[in-house]
């Protein structure tokens, strides 16, 4: 079925041919875009709504950015952190501000920022809390992704990324998420950090109980422990805050930011908190080579700038109204349930229908690009760019699969 929408299906037999299966795309081949829109190498345009799990909430090929990348790529690309370089202090400083933060710790991916805020808190627990040498214990939430490495993995609940991967890193309980009760009754004495999504992505866009987050807050002031929110796909637009915390007035300890602050160029993330928490690294405890590399900055830069200016937590508190308003009304109509904030939205499907790899793949013969988790549930990311006439259109193709 998916292969008659391709003239070169070759193209996708390669890539299975030589590389790890640690993935099932969808069968197309992308060879350019822009915007909001992908093109296959047999010239048939896509309506991305995906947008890299939120990494590109700019769009394909922001012109702002494509120029701020451009310009270097003429002048340096990398010095590690030996040297300083000229880009490396005004991005920091941006970040830290947009983030209300003292401090900023840049890394490469979302899993480093996450092991990086691991790492920061039980140093902190040890070195500010007076927790016992070995005994910092971090509580999560059942559902959660913070990435897939082995410490992270040790606190996954989706057996998919935990199977066959132990033995595994100690020093997490884990908690029902949205369940303040439960939270509470775990942080202890040895409880150096709280470590949640505001909104869980992979689980399916799943949005906390109205209260749960400024609930947590207090738990961790109440009882000296961090607050360390996960914003990697949640942060920097996507949900018509800057933050998906600023929903609910919440400011947690550590933001652990990714995805988006690199532009859909090149993978930037970081670590934002103040002084009192960030303060207790010293040279030689932590650190990456490419981390806050002079492109990596120049980019981020940029993104910080669009970001400050509020257009596109804006866009995605109006385009996402209106994506919403047009999901729920599918409720009843082949959906089961739609639940998001902003331009991210998770969708059930009546799985007496079809699966949401299904879905997917006919939605990929319309001309509608997603991605489908956990059996009958597909996620919708459109970059911020989109606009009223193409969540329209995504919204009447999704209609369509659903009727058969």
């Amino acid at each position: 079925m998916i292969d008659d929408m391709l003239r070169t299906p070759e193209a996708i037999r390669d890539a299975e041919r030589w590389t790890a299966h640690n993935y099932h795309p969808l069968p197309v081949v992308v060879s350019s875009a822009e915007g909001s829109w992908l093109t296959d190498v047999d010239g048939r345009r896509y309506l991305d709504c995906l947008a890299g799990y939120s990494a590109l909430n700019f769009g394909h090929r922001h012109p702002t950015l494509i120029a701020a990348a451009h310009a270097q790529l003429d002048r340096l690309t990398l010095t590690s952190r030996a040297f300083v370089h000229d880009q490396f202090a005004d991005f920091c400083r941006e970040l830290a501000e947009l983030c209300r933060k003292d401090l900023v710790l840049p890394m490469n991916t979302g899993a480093e920022a996450v092991e990086t805020g691991i790492k920061v808190a039980r140093k902190w627990g040890y070195q500010v809390k007076g927790v016992a040498p070995g005994q910092a214990n971090i509580v999560v939430a059942e559902g959660n992704f913070h990435g897939r490495t082995t410490t992270i993995v040790s606190f996954s609940t989706d057996e998919d990324a935990r199977a066959d991967f132990g033995p595994f890193t100690p020093g997490f309980t884990v908690v029902p998420y949205g369940d303040l009760a439960a939270l509470t009754a775990a942080v202890d004495e040895n409880t150096v950090a709280v470590l949640l999504e505001p909104i869980q992505g992979e689980q399916g866009v799943v949005v906390p109980p109205e209260g749960y987050l400024p609930g947590v807050r207090r738990v961790c002031t109440e009882r000296n422990v961090l607050f360390i929110a996960d914003e990697i796909q949640s942060g920097l637009g996507r949900t018509g805050d800057t933050f998906a915390c600023d929903h609910e007035g919440v400011t947690p300890d550590m933001y652990l930011l990714g995805k988006a602050l690199g532009g859909g160029i090149v993978p930037v993330s970081a670590v934002a908190a103040n002084a009192d928490v960030l303060g207790v690294l010293r040279p030689g405890q932590h650190g990456s080579t490419f981390g806050g590399n002079p492109l990596a900055c120049a980019v981020a830069t940029e993104v910080v700038r669009l970001l400050a200016t509020g257009e596109f937590q804006r866009r995605s508190t109006e385009l996402g109204a209106r994506l919403h308003a047009g999901l729920r009304s599918l409720v009843g109509r082949g959906l089961v349930a739609v639940r998001g904030r902003g331009l991210w939205a998770g969708l059930d499907i009546d799985p007496s229908l079809m699966s949401g790899r299904e879905a997917c793949e006919r939605l990929a013969e319309r001309g509608v690009l997603a991605k489908d988790t956990h059996g009958a549930t597909i996620r919708l990311a459109p970059p911020l760019v989109i606009t009223e006439e193409e969540i329209d259109h995504a919204v009447a193709q999704l209609a369509a699969v659903l009727a058969g």
